[in-house]
């Protein structure tokens, strides 16, 4: 589904048919996720819940909670009643923890400093919350992971800019050597100053005022192979996925994802939340000629048949400061007419007018008019080769999915009940994603961040997944800023296996932003 070509005949492109939101895709009920508990923070919209992790031994789950900058840990020797156990206070180290990880007894946290700009620190702890160590890492660390050996914690550094876009941080991943202890970690930063003057692939985005590649790359989320060699870090804003080795501890290749084609029928999206200034929108999954960048923020990977492959979940997020803005309105841009002869047509709000689309690609000849126009993320997954060859992608699945199911409450926002309501930027929004193998087969479960729920597909073979569930724990009869709510803005998900259960059932926990709850799901056999 990348781009071939990007010169098109807009009005070739504009179906006016509605087409059925009945979902045009293969089913399998092999397991489903079935809710066994939650326990709530009591904190609304403020990041009570983002990230979780899971120690076996204890099993305990830790949850970062920006409301306190605090660590959470509950107890889930009872999943159906999750409980406090104690928090951890991270205000020692920095302004919050922004990820956490348990390896073998240890705890790893994330935190980002007071100052976003300057450097944060990787803290580690026992699973009781003692301090052992910390380290610098770079600015804004935002995700961290312990290779699958343990040997090794992996520390996003996202070295996102300053409001006022004076200063920007380089990206970068701090690879922390925990083989002798964390007591005698060691610290190494993998920078992208390599690509300063590299030739990349024109997908990739490097767009940041006076930014050289090395600033303007920002690292999301990392995810390393079964053997602890490789990892792959999303570099969401800049549509691209970076390899890193782990035995050189350097960047070797960045991987430009390509654009996905909206004008196609199984790639449609729904492009408007109104239908003119004073009428709410309706479900209209259509064909519309513009172009997704992918910009992937969670990561995961699977192994099969010894070829690792990587997942994407495709939210997409869009560069906006005091200092500089790349998102624009369709309705305020001017429209090669040679391109989209019916201009005045589509910029009406009842098609593509209200899409959010970036200000940064499109105009390729440097006049006044754009030849293309580029939306921000896939509202899909994708399934990738090591290499970077895309070889799946869910097309409009969400949508679909979504719309079939909550046809009153489609595109709603996670503040908001309100149908419609994310159409006009990047819809349901896939955040999150997490694999795991449950009963022989595996399976990948993706979370939407605005309407809510987790993606059930079984990907056995990777080339040729096949949807099995989707479930949404949240009540749309409820206020949003109420508890009676339920689950709202899914971030983090955690799969456990069998083996590291304390029901020796499957179990996926899934951390929900706005809602400040922790929910887990039984990932129960169905046949």
């Amino acid at each position: 589904m990348k781009i071939v070509t990007i010169y098109r005949s807009a009005a070739l492109l504009i179906i006016t048919a509605f087409i059925s939101v009945s979902p045009v895709f293969a089913q399998r009920q092999s397991v489903e996720l079935r809710v066994l508990g939650t326990y709530s923070a009591g904190v609304y919209n403020q990041g009570a819940s983002e990230i979780v992790a899971h120690d076996p031994f204890t099993q305990r789950l830790y949850t970062g909670n920006g409301a306190t900058s605090k660590i959470d840990v509950l107890s889930i020797i009872d999943p159906s009643q999750p409980i406090l156990l104690f928090s951890i206070d991270i205000t020692p180290y920095g302004r919050q923890a922004n990820s956490v990880a348990v390896k073998r007894g240890i705890v790893a946290a994330a935190v980002e400093a007071n100052v976003k700009t300057d450097n944060g620190k990787a803290v580690f702890f026992d699973t009781n919350g003692n301090y052992l160590n910390a380290v610098t890492v770079g600015a804004l660390p935002d995700m961290l992971t312990f290779t699958p050996d343990g040997k090794k914690v992996l520390v996003a550094n996202e070295g996102e800019p300053s409001n006022d876009y004076t200063i920007d941080p380089e990206g970068s991943v701090s690879i922390i050597d925990i083989d002798f202890g964390v007591q005698n970690a060691h610290v190494t930063t993998a920078n992208f100053r390599a690509f300063n003057n590299a030739s990349l692939n024109p997908s990739i985005r490097i767009f940041g005022p006076n930014a050289t590649v090395a600033q303007d790359l920002e690292p999301e989320y990392i995810a390393v192979s079964d053997d602890s060699r490789r990892a792959w870090v999303t570099l969401q804003e800049n549509n691209a996925v970076g390899v890193l080795n782990l035995r050189t501890n350097e960047f070797t290749r960045l991987i430009g994802l390509g654009f996905k084609d909206h004008s196609l029928h199984r790639t449609a999206i729904d492009s408007s939340d109104r239908i003119s200034s004073s009428t709410p929108g309706v479900i209209e999954i259509l064909p519309r000629p513009v172009f997704g960048m992918y910009q992937p923020d969670g990561i995961a990977t699977i192994n099969h048949l010894g070829e690792t492959f990587f997942i994407t979940a495709n939210e997409g997020d869009a560069r906006d400061y005091a200092g500089f803005t790349e998102e624009v309105r369709i309705n305020s841009l001017l429209l090669d007419p040679a391109v989209f002869p019916d201009a005045t047509f589509l910029k009406t709000d009842a098609q593509i007018g209200r899409l959010n689309v970036t200000k940064t690609l499109g105009n390729f000849d440097g006049d006044a008019e754009y030849e293309a126009l580029f939306a921000f993320g896939a509202r899909s997954f994708s399934i990738w080769t090591g290499r970077g060859e895309q070889v799946y992608d869910s097309g409009d699945d969400i949508e679909q999915i979504t719309a079939h199911t909550y046809p009153l409450f489609f595109n709603a926002g996670n503040t908001n009940n309100t149908r419609d309501d994310r159409s006009d930027n990047k819809g349901p929004e896939p955040e999150g994603v997490t694999v795991g193998e449950a009963y022989g087969r595996n399976y990948a479960f993706i979370g939407l961040e605005r309407i809510g729920g987790v993606l059930v597909y079984e990907i056995s073979d990777p080339r040729s997944p096949i949807f099995v569930q989707y479930i949404n724990n949240r009540n749309f009869m409820a206020a949003t800023n109420t508890p009676a709510a339920g689950d709202l803005g899914p971030e983090g998900l955690h799969f456990i296996s069998r083996a590291d259960s304390p029901t020796n059932t499957p179990l996926l926990v899934v951390a929900n932003e706005v809602s400040g709850t922790t929910s887990i799901y039984e990932v129960a056999r169905t046949r």
